[in-house]
C-alpha cells in the first residue's frame, strides 16, 4: 500500500465519518461544523488526487462562503423550534434508500470510468475549465448559465437571512 493509498482511505473514511455527523446531528449548529469537517475533507480529497483548482474552488466557495452564511444564518435565525430537528423514521427510510441508490450509480459509474493500465489521462488546467464554463470549447456544453443560477440562489438565500434575522431583531423591540 502506497502513501498516496493509505491518505486517501484515511481522508475519505473521516469525510464518511464527517458526513455522517452531518446527517445524524440533531442540533443545527453542530450540523454544520461537521458540514465543515465533511467539506474540508472533499477539498483534501480533490488536492490529493491532482485535481488543484478544484480543490482551491472547494475551500474558497463552499468552506470560505457557503459554509459561513450558514453558520451565521443559523445563528441569527435558528431559536425555538429550528434550533433542534427531529428526523421521522420515514424520512430515514427515504435518505437511506435514496443514498444508497446514489452509491449503486457512483459505483457502476467508477467501475466502468477505468481505462486500459497504460494510459495517462491528465486533468485539465484552469484555462480549459475557463473555456468550457464558457462553452468555447468544441463541446456543445456550456456550464455559465448553471453557474450563473447557483450564484443567484446563493444571493437569494443571503438577503432571506438577512431579511429574516432583521424581522427577528424588529419583533422583539
Amino acid at each position: 500500500m502506497t502513501l498516496e493509498v493509505a491518505l486517501f482511505a484515511v481522508i475519505a473514511t473521516a469525510t464518511a465519518g464527517s458526513a455522517v455527523g452531518v446527517v445524524a446531528s440533531r442540533n443545527v449548529v453542530r450540523a454544520a461544523v461537521w458540514l465543515l469537517f465533511t467539506l474540508v475533507g472533499v477539498s483534501l480529497l480533490y488536492f490529493l488526487l491532482g485535481a488543484e483548482f478544484v480543490g482551491a474552488a472547494q475551500l474558497i466557495v463552499y468552506v470560505g462562503g457557503t459554509l459561513v452564511l450558514v453558520v451565521f444564518g443559523v445563528m441569527l435565525t435558528a431559536q425555538g423550534p429550528l434550533q433542534s430537528l427531529k428526523t421521522r423514521p420515514t424520512e430515514w427510510a427515504v435518505g437511506g434508500v435514496l443514498g444508497a441508490a446514489l452509491f449503486g450509480l457512483l459505483a457502476a459509474v467508477v467501475s466502468g470510468a477505468t481505462g486500459p493500465p497504460g494510459e495517462d489521462r491528465p486533468l485539465p488546467g484552469a484555462g480549459p475549465l475557463g473555456l468550457g464554463f464558457l462553452g468555447l470549447t468544441d463541446s456543445p456544453v456550456s456550464y455559465l448559465l448553471p453557474f450563473e443560477i447557483v450564484s443567484v440562489h446563493l444571493l437569494v438565500v443571503l438577503i432571506g437571512a438577512a431579511y429574516l434575522a432583521r424581522a427577528k431583531r424588529r419583533a422583539k423591540l
